[in-house]
């Protein structure tokens, strides 16, 4: 199968059906013992084959269950691989459709199915080692004394990558931006709230997570197993990645928000801040699927993952260009550390805007809702 998930669906659906899991049920469901994954240039553009490598020999993580059973696993999925397009090529010849014109139909959201003229081995060989990583919470109990019970969760990942791929700066894969900035960002948002005179209606939960990079483990373990009822929590504001801190930017992607009534909280924060809100301008990366958000929209909890749009308040600085040079060079290699160009100011704006968001949720009389006939809302949606 190919990378990702067709350009026709809309950015957070692409982004559902784009999930590791999600296509490996699909796959098993319909009687697949494996999963050869090939990826278009495109993709190899954007991560190069030399990138990638050292990411997938690092190793995968999972949580387990009371019973020792690691989540989110398809067990019918015998073995899995992935082809660079040298490597697709050399699969695909002899057979029925020649590779370019899957690439090319992909991109017009077609696709089909057809038997290749060969057989595939796949010899694995797994160690396992168990460790233990924790998630650190802290509460600030609320001040009514029915919504007090209810509780809005603000969430940044503390993880990275540790030793990585050796650079000309040193082997460390620090994580400055992603993500030390949005952990001090819901630090500074955690400060807010204590220094206010009082607390606001609904208690908050600053939920620092563990092993996002290795599958959104922390996210996935406390929403299956949180502190408070699930049931109880109403929202999930989430901060990978400081917006504004690589570049000025006027324009915020609010990834999520047009799910629930969030998006009423989030455009009257952006209006009070002086933000626009744009859709997402890269729906290719399914970045909706790839933070910790994620893990509780997967429990039926309105979430928002607040990014930087593309658009630069200085004239001199594309933000678009900044991005796709920080992906390409920088994300995930020891070069994401303090020299980096930093706007803090603008993180520190963008900072009070989730802090705002977060703090007119809690002094709702309502909580938030899905909307009506929601794609995600109707898969996962819990009653109250």
């Amino acid at each position: 199968m190919l990378r990702g998930a067709p350009p026709r669906f809309p950015s957070t659906e692409r982004a559902y059906f784009s999930d590791s899991v999600v296509r490996a049920q699909n796959a098993a469901a319909r009687g697949a013992v494996g999963i050869i994954t090939i990826q278009a240039p495109e993709f190899s553009q954007r991560y190069k084959w030399s990138w990638l490598i050292p990411q997938i020999r690092a190793g995968g993580m999972w949580w387990l269950d009371s019973r020792g059973v690691p989540a989110d696993t398809v067990p019918e999925i015998r073995a899995r691989a992935l082809m660079n397009e040298s490597g697709a090529l050399a699969l695909f010849a002899g057979a029925a459709k020649r590779l370019p014109e899957i690439f090319a139909a992909s991109r017009e959201s077609k696709s089909g199915s057809f038997v290749l003229p060969m057989r595939v081995k796949i010899h694995t060989v797994s160690r396992h080692t168990p460790i233990e990583s924790h998630n650190v919470i802290a509460k600030l109990a609320g001040s009514d004394p029915k919504l007090a019970q209810e509780y809005v969760v603000f969430t940044a990942h503390v993880d990275h990558l540790g030793i990585c791929r050796p650079s000309e700066e040193d082997a460390i894969c620090h994580g400055a931006w992603d993500n030390a900035s949005g952990t001090s960002a819901v630090l500074e948002v955690a400060r807010a709230f204590s220094s206010l005179p009082g607390p606001p209606r609904r208690s908050i939960l600053f939920v620092f997570v563990t092993g996002e990079e290795k599958g959104l483990l922390g996210s996935d373990y406390f929403a299956h197993f949180p502190t408070v009822p699930i049931e109880n929590i109403v929202a999930d504001v989430n901060i990978d990645g400081a917006p504004g801190l690589l570049w000025p930017n006027k324009d915020l992607v609010p990834l999520g928000v047009e799910h629930s009534s969030l998006s009423k909280d989030v455009e009257a924060a952006a209006r009070n801040m002086g933000y626009t809100i744009s859709p997402d301008p890269i729906p290719e990366e399914v970045i909706f699927i790839r933070s910790d958000q994620y893990s509780f929209v997967k429990q039926g909890v309105p979430a928002v993952f607040m990014n930087p749009g593309m658009q630069s308040a200085n004239l001199k600085i594309d933000g678009a260009a900044v991005f796709h040079k920080w992906i390409s060079s920088i994300y995930h290699t020891p070069k994401d550390n303090m020299s980096q160009q930093f706007y803090f100011d603008w993180a520190a704006r963008s900072t009070g805007l989730s802090f705002l968001v977060g703090y007119e949720v809690a002094q709702q009389a309502e909580r938030p809702t899905w909307n009506a006939g929601d794609f995600f809302g109707t898969k996962f949606a819990r009653k109250h």
